[in-house]
């Protein structure tokens, strides 16, 4: 019987001691047996202290450290290839999760084997961790808290790495060109709205936005 466990979480850090303690100890919490799941975290090129916080679950967490911060997407892929499970789900470091969210989002995907992917709602909160709203993951995708077959991600070529931002629009749109993803109408991701995860950078966001328009025939503004 393999060892393996059910399904791999991945988090790509940078800069975020503030937030990711947080967010590791919400995974570890989980109801799900510690066997059937593993942390994968991508802590890249941190000038922080993220890596100090990162150290202190060394024995309940993979860490895999970029010396030179080489972008999310870059990021991710490391440890999506990493990972030894057949299920896959991104939690950002600055965020965390309900104790139920492994297990009920596995359980469907197990259950149904003609299901290809399933997100969960999710509650939008404040830096105090104030909840602001509840959220439909089908109005208002985010990135995160979708769980992935990884034999899907690997099919459509993972992230792009040319896209430093809006890398979570170009995979779902090529995702969902061959597959779906369900939605579990419960609120189990915390999502934290604050000043640095909002783009303020118009360049940089015109850029990207080029990008996908030309790769994709479509602004993607969700």
């Amino acid at each position: 019987m393999s060892s393996n466990p059910s399904v791999s979480v991945i988090i790509a850090t940078h800069n975020h001691e503030k937030y990711i303690g947080r967010c590791i100890r919400s995974l570890l919490n989980q109801d799900l047996d510690s066997k059937e799941f593993e942390v994968i975290i991508v802590n890249d090129g941190s000038t922080d202290k993220t890596e100090e916080v990162i150290e202190n679950f060394k024995e309940q967490v993979e860490i895999i450290r970029n010396k030179k911060n080489i972008g999310l997407p870059a990021s991710l892929n490391k440890g999506i290839k990493k990972a030894r499970s057949p299920y896959v789900v991104r939690v950002d470091s600055d965020d965390y999760v309900n104790s139920a969210f492994l297990s009920l989002l596995l359980r469907f995907l197990l259950e149904n084997p003609e299901m290809d992917a399933i997100g969960c709602d999710y509650f939008e909160i404040n830096d105090k961790e104030e909840v602001i709203r509840k959220v439909s993951c089908d109005d208002e995708p985010i990135a995160c808290g979708i769980m992935f077959r990884i034999e899907h991600l690997i099919e459509i070529g993972l992230y792009d790495e040319k896209f430093l931002l809006f890398e979570e629009r170009d995979l779902r749109n090529r995702f969902e060109k061959k597959f779906k993803i369900e939605r579990l109408r419960l609120p189990l991701y915390r999502y934290r709205k604050h000043d640095s995860n909002i783009t303020k950078d118009v360049n940089a966001k015109e850029k990207f936005e080029k990008l996908y328009e030309k790769k994709h025939g479509t602004s993607g503004d969700i």
